[in-house]
């Protein structure tokens, strides 16, 4: 199992370099980027900056989408992270969710993220690519051959089935161990289908994690299922609430769902958190005692978890990277 902390964009500078500091030093090997430039500063500068400040751990947007910059420039960033960083960056992808719609502006179609993925790719390879916005094809002259992995971000079964056949890894924004093995399988499933070799396939169980008595845990953490309902919101308006295409414990807490504010996207302060119940946060987060994240990362490891991705911005920050480091992460990889 391997464990990855996420920042947002309101982390200060400074705080971010000793946080990475810390988290590389607990045995954390990822660290994961909200990328929504408008809601929070832009990510990728923080990111160059922290990888001067380790020296094993993997950076990436969690996630970035296809629409937000010309796939060139794309390219062009996440081959040049790579190459400053030795080797240690990856992406995850989706389909642009607050970033796009914070601007009035749709979400990529998945068809366009799959060409993004693979059209990205072969760039920061250097690979020759012609692709539907540039009129000549684009080489990257300087490209060391680089294979930048791609996880990608989905809910749907058809985001599930495009994760599967052209991604390298899962992001799964949900930390309940019955939804993630339910996702897994259908991505792995439309790997197998399309011919691919799945057995390097990674998923990514991403979610706040936070140590105490379950009252104080849940009221810090109840902002992230109403982040997440607002993805489930667009799955079940597409596929329908009876088509049993979506489990019905995801349908059934949405029901009483009512829009959705972009400019608190994944806020404790976000006013539209009155439909969340303490047991869809229970089972969406890792929460309780050391022993309780231990058991509840056990049964994600079971369903085929392979990444555990702290939502770190809860508060007590520094606590929980320090108690992971001394309690949780030797219990995986000691």
């Amino acid at each position: 199992m391997e464990f990855g902390i996420t920042f947002k964009g309101f982390v200060s500078p400074d705080r971010a370099r000793n946080l990475v500091r810390q988290a590389e030093a607990a045995g954390f090997t990822y660290c994961w980027f909200y990328d929504s430039h408008i809601l929070w500063r832009e990510s990728f500068v923080a990111m160059a900056m922290c990888m001067e400040h380790t020296k094993n751990m993997r950076f990436g947007p969690c996630v970035t989408n296809p629409n937000i910059r010309d796939w060139s420039l794309s390219a062009s960033l996440y081959a040049s992270l790579a190459h400053q960083s030795n080797g240690r960056f990856d992406i995850g992808l989706g389909r642009g969710d607050s970033s796009m719609r914070v601007m009035g502006k749709k979400p990529a179609t998945l068809a366009r993220l799959a060409e993004f993925t693979t059209k990205v790719k072969a760039m920061v390879r250097g690979d020759e690519v012609e692709y539907g916005e540039c009129p000549e094809p684009v080489k990257l002259p300087w490209a060391t051959g680089y294979e930048l992995p791609v996880w990608i971000g989905a809910y749907g079964p058809k985001a599930l089935a495009t994760a599967g056949e052209v991604g390298d890894g899962l992001i799964l924004q949900i930390g309940d161990p019955d939804l993630v093995k339910w996702f897994k399988d259908q991505a792995i499933d439309a790997g197998e289908a399309a011919g691919r070799d799945m057995s390097n396939f990674k998923i990514q169980a991403a979610a706040p994690a936070y140590f105490g008595d379950m009252d104080y845990c849940i009221e810090h953490t109840k902002w992230f299922p109403a982040m997440v309902g607002n993805h489930v919101a667009d799955i079940v308006e597409k596929y329908g609430s009876d088509s049993g295409l979506v489990p019905k414990s995801l349908t059934d807490y949405i029901e009483k769902r009512r829009g959705y504010d972009y400019s608190k996207h994944g806020q404790s302060d976000n006013p539209f958190l009155d439909f969340i119940t303490e047991d869809i946060v229970k089972s969406f987060c890792v929460l309780g005692t050391p022993e309780d994240h231990i058991a509840k990362i056990k049964d994600l490891e079971a369903a085929g978890t392979t990444q555990f991705n702290i939502y770190l911005d809860s508060g007590d920050e520094e606590e929980i990277i320090a108690k992971y480091g001394r309690e949780i992460i030797p219990v995986f990889n000691g």
